[in-house]
């Protein structure tokens, strides 16, 4: 099918990044008064000063910030969340109008949109608790800034006790290319935080802000200020995974291979690809020419998804399976870190097939990698309803014991770890598990 053509008013692919550019440049004005207070990359135009009149100053806000009580800083702290907040939320309500222009009237997306509504209130107990867990913990520092474009934040989650370097992971979360954002990765944060491990998620430009090589670009550029940053927080630069959920494993994916590639001819980095010690993804899709007729059939219409992709014609540049193969990738393959995808077989959003033959390109291309699957999960299920579940759970479990594996006093404190907290009746999570849209 030609990408020029749309069943429900689309853009032609050209059009459609014309529009996207300009929805971008209306973003970055409403997120200028709020980057402007964090951003260490924005800069800040100086005044010449009489010296002496410079000393009186910085004795007098010197005097100042000794006297300000700690209440008041956490005040101010706060004061700022909730104004970011109020701007985020006002940028989110803009760009669902301008979705909601994309997509039309179909009854496909609406179901979908509903029932996501009802999978979300059946959780509400156990998202509840991470919610006031997100906004209050001090484990938590939330949206620091890694670049120059919208929604260029990140949020770590810390341990209680850092008195050593901590295992980092890196992660990126899914929604479809359209409504990921790095709160969704707060439960999963917290969780491993309590084993030890340094929690970063990354948050990137949505479709219709932004399109799949703005996402690409995000991620790699939020790489790329963890690898060189982390330390500051406590975190080891030389433990650092990289791991995606969904959309957010195949836009990961994606950063890591191409990444490979510009290694392996020599181009400029500011991060390597030898600075990750593995890739975890999860439930993920890495060949789109594959997926475009399935994903049209759930309701992520096949005009929408080719106006992210950037056309048909860029559907083999932005899926690792085929890129894996391809001639110029070879000198790439030996770069990459080990590779483990896990998938559950009952998944209907994305079918296991996308992990079982990416993992058998992987093997047949010589890079080294590996598949576990779960029976009877769905897409949800590994991410979602087993962490507010709580208790054992073998997913977790196995990225825990691999980033500790060597560390003996770490994988002792882990054997005499309590189990996760239920957060949400099971009740509930069955019935969930029923209406989910995914």
């Amino acid at each position: 099918m030609a990408s020029s053509t749309s069943p429900i008013g689309f853009f032609p692919a050209e059009q459609t990044k014309t529009t996207t550019t300009t929805t971008t440049t209306s973003t970055q004005e409403d997120m200028k008064n709020t980057d402007a207070v964090d951003s260490p990359l924005r800069s800040r135009t100086t005044t010449s000063t009489n010296p002496a009149t410079a000393a009186r100053r910085r004795t007098a806000i010197n005097a100042t910030s000794a006297k300000t009580s700690p209440n008041l800083c956490r005040s101010q702290s706060f004061g700022r969340e909730i104004g970011h907040a109020a701007s985020e939320t006002y940028l989110i309500t803009r760009l669902a109008f301008t979705l909601l222009r994309y997509l039309g009237v179909g009854r496909r997306w609406i179901s979908r949109l509903l029932a996501l509504g009802l999978y979300a209130m059946l959780l509400m107990p156990g998202f509840l608790q991470v919610l006031h867990q997100y906004f209050f913990s001090t484990q938590i520092r939330r949206s620091i800034v890694y670049g120059d474009q919208p929604r260029n934040r990140l949020d770590l989650y810390l341990p209680n006790n850092i008195d050593s370097p901590k295992p980092v992971i890196v992660f990126v979360t899914g929604g479809a290319w359209i409504i990921g954002y790095k709160g969704w990765g707060s439960l999963l944060g917290f969780q491993l935080a309590e084993r030890d491990i340094i929690v970063t998620c990354i948050d990137y430009r949505n479709f219709p802000q932004g399109t799949i090589s703005d996402m690409v670009e995000d991620v790699s550029r939020g790489i790329s200020f963890i690898c060189n940053n982390i330390a500051n927080y406590g975190g080891d630069p030389n433990r650092i995974y990289l791991m995606g959920q969904s959309a957010g494993a195949h836009i990961s994916s994606c950063v890591l291979l191409k990444q490979a590639i510009i290694e392996s001819k020599g181009g400029p980095t500011s991060w390597s690809v030898s600075q990750i010690k593995a890739y975890f993804g999860l439930s993920g899709g890495y060949n789109l020419t594959n997926l475009v007729d399935h994903f049209d059939q759930r309701g992520l219409y096949r005009s929408i998804f080719l106006s992210i992709m950037e056309g048909d014609e860029s559907l083999q540049e932005f899926s690792p399976e085929i890129l894996i193969e391809d001639p110029t990738a070879k000198n790439a393959v030996p770069l990459l870190p080990h590779i483990v995808l896990f998938h559950g077989t009952e998944d209907f959003s994305i079918p296991p097939d996308a992990s079982i033959t990416y993992v058998d390109a992987l093997k047949r291309a010589g890079a080294k990698a590996e598949l576990i699957l779960y029976e009877g999960k769905t897409h949800t299920d590994l991410f979602i309803q087993d962490a507010l579940r709580g208790g054992k759970e073998e997913l977790f479990d196995y990225i825990v014991d691999y980033l500790h594996a060597g560390d003996t006093e770490a994988l002792a404190n882990d054997a005499m770890a309590p189990p996760r907290r239920r957060l949400c009746p099971e009740p509930l999570l069955k019935l969930a598990g029923l209406v989910s849209p995914f």
